[in-house]
């Protein structure tokens, strides 16, 4: 696929891959750091027949679950710098769980090539539709009339729910108390079941309950209004632009990578996201797809490392 810009690698490449031969070769592996069936699986099996079709070789998932994606991740950082191995990974595991006090096997800025934003889940806040809470500004209110009383469910300390969360007390100044769950989809559960008052999830796990009737969404924490639930203002909307909490899955590999691949990389990856029928497949599950530049993910991973390290410092949060 790029057979002249490989024969022109210096040699340090060309101990890893013939230089006579084009890349890529043989079979790729397209590491999912978590069980198969999440949102990450989810979005790598629909662009791998289409990565399969764009680099002339099959792209095979690789599901390396553990570690809340850092098991997976390290697989990515320490694979052999050739390309045939890069990874989905997730806000918590390049951008959150660097911060926690267990720390990464990992430098997420220093060990790994961004290519490109897989994909963005915007992060609603939601309350049992069974409660008299209408708008945010009314379970803020409550919250501020009994400090500590009202519980919010997340899928453990450290975790997106969590830190969206945590910047939602900061900028309201209101005291709630955490219950963790295993899974975004037990923590639905609960918040339908009364057993919390309120949580952020990801709006894949949410939105069939949002369009059931049974869960009610007071904000977003996206920077603009979703289209799957338009008529529900942003955090900034209501004076909370503090509050900004997404999740996301972005493309990375190893920073050992030579540039042409990378480029080639890039290209079949952005070109699969750009896609008018991938980007449907994916905004019904309720993503937003990205495939950005590989130095607009870049700096975005930097900017979100950033975010989440002041979160977790101003909070002295600790994972289990």
């Amino acid at each position: 696929m790029i057979r002249r810009t490989v024969l022109a690698l210096p040699f340090g490449f060309a101990a890893t891959a013939s230089a006579q031969e084009a890349w890529p070769s043989r079979p790729m592996r397209l590491v999912v750091p978590f069980a198969p069936g999440g949102p990450s699986d989810i979005v790598a099996r629909v662009l791998s027949p289409r990565l399969t079709a764009a680099l002339g070789q099959p792209v095979v998932v690789d599901n390396r679950a553990g570690g809340g994606g850092i098991t997976g991740l390290e697989v990515v950082a320490r694979s052999a710098p050739d390309g045939y191995v890069f990874g989905l990974g997730s806000a918590g595991g390049l951008a959150i769980a660097p911060h926690l006090g267990r720390g990464t096997p990992y430098d997420s800025l220093r060990d790994f090539a961004p290519i490109t934003l897989g994909v963005s889940v915007p992060e609603p806040i939601v309350v049992p539709a069974a409660l008299p809470y209408r708008t945010l500004a009314e379970l803020i209110a409550a919250a501020k009339a009994q400090p500590g009383r009202l519980n919010f469910g997340t899928t453990g300390p450290g975790s997106m729910p969590h830190l969206a969360a945590e910047q939602l007390q900061a900028a309201a100044g209101i005291q709630l108390t955490q219950v963790s769950y295993r899974s975004g989809g037990l923590l639905a559960t609960a918040i339908l079941q009364g057993e919390v008052q309120l949580g952020f999830a990801d709006l894949p796990v949410l939105l069939p309950h949002i369009r059931a009737g049974t869960l009610r969404p007071l904000a977003v924490g996206a920077t603009q209004r979703l289209s799957w639930i338009p008529e529900v203002p942003t955090m900034a909307e209501l004076g909370l632009p503090g509050v900004d909490a997404s999740n996301w899955h972005g493309f990375v590999a190893s920073a050992r990578v030579p540039e042409p691949v990378m480029t080639a990389l890039h290209r079949a990856v952005a070109g699969a996201l750009q896609d008018p029928e991938i980007a449907r497949v994916l905004h019904d599950q309720g993503a937003v797809p990205g495939g950005n530049t590989r130095e607009a993910f870049g700096n975005f991973l930097r900017v979100e490392n950033e975010k989440w390290n002041g979160v977790i410092r101003r909070g002295n949060i600790q994972a289990d």
